[in-house]
């Protein structure tokens, strides 16, 4: 099982800054079998170059729940998949420290769709979400929120398992106990 994550935050640096919006869509390899997606209150003004960009104003967040009201169903969601993002280190930067500071250890094997598109779609000049989405057809609801992004990442990465990542992932995991390793 994957989670396919994005977020939106203050800023670009998980310390320091704060995530904004969190949507996971848990994936099975064929289908997204569930979904998880909400507004965050940072517990500080949004800056207004990042309301420009996302559309996230402090008026939005101010009824959403702080990080720490939903980590638990996070930490439970993450805890049982393997974590997906497009340029995943920044997204789980954010998630780690977030959980942390909510009082969980987390740690989980990750997967870039930015990487795995160079791989297993090349011959692109970008391959920055919207730039990948654009040239494979592939329509972003709202772009730079976290449920549109996410989405839009589910379709970037079911092209890839399509065109060769299935095999090459099934290739570097090993089942055992029910559960997905890689190998070492």
């Amino acid at each position: 099982m994957y989670s396919i994550v994005d977020i939106e935050t203050t800023g670009s640096r998980a310390f320091g800054n704060s995530i904004t919006e969190i949507a996971i869509l848990v994936h099975d390899g064929f289908d997204v079998e569930d979904e998880f997606h909400t507004l965050v209150n940072p517990g500080v003004p949004i800056p207004y170059f990042i309301t420009s960009l996302t559309g996230i104003n402090n008026a939005m967040v101010a009824g959403a729940p702080d990080f720490s009201e939903i980590a638990e169903k996070v930490h439970a969601i993450l805890s049982q998949t393997i974590f997906v993002a497009h340029n995943v280190g920044f997204d789980y930067s954010f998630v780690k420290n977030e959980l942390k500071l909510s009082g969980y250890q987390w740690d989980a094997e990750k997967l870039c769709t930015v990487r795995m598109g160079r791989k297993f779609l090349p011959g692109f000049e970008s391959y920055s979400l919207g730039r990948l989405c654009e040239s494979l057809d592939i329509e972003i609801e709202v772009r730079h929120r976290a449920y549109g992004d996410a989405k839009a990442t589910v379709e970037v990465f079911e092209r890839i398992l399509k065109n060769g990542g299935e095999e090459f992932f099934q290739s570097k995991y090993k089942l055992l106990n029910r559960q997905m390793y890689f190998k070492p």
